[in-house]
């Protein structure tokens, strides 16, 4: 699998560097969220923006990402959805289940508010 990952301090972007998120993917992507979530890595952005087709397998590992993110109180962003794998989430009836933003620079805004909205509540508690 072909894909990129750039750490900074609130948050991951995993850049996917493929063209198809199928069967022959979507077990290393499951391991690399189940990797990064051990680091202690709960905020993920995944830029799909090169990824043109994926499967239900892929989809999977995107609900793996996403339920690893919500139970260490992180957010799952995905960016860059095409066609395709945008009607895949609909017809899954996923769209108000995931974070979907047209670009990773709105997902790193999408997690910053998130980090204020998790601190202040913190606070009131």
């Amino acid at each position: 699998m072909k894909y990129t990952i750039d750490k900074k301090e609130n948050y991951t972007v995993i850049t996917i560097d493929e063209k198809k998120l199928d069967t022959t993917i979507a077990p290393d992507l499951k391991s690399e969220f189940v990797k990064l979530n051990a680091e202690g890595i709960n905020n993920l952005i995944l830029d799909l923006t090169n990824v043109k087709y994926t499967d239900s397998s892929g989809l999977s590992s995107i609900l793996i990402a996403n339920r690893l993110c919500n139970s260490s109180n992180g957010l799952l962003i995905l960016t860059g959805l095409q066609d395709h794998v945008m009607k895949l989430i609909t017809i899954s009836k996923l769209e108000s289940v995931l974070n979907i933003l047209p670009t990773v620079e709105e997902g790193i805004d999408r997690i910053f508010l998130h980090e204020i909205e998790r601190d202040l509540t913190n606070k009131e508690d």
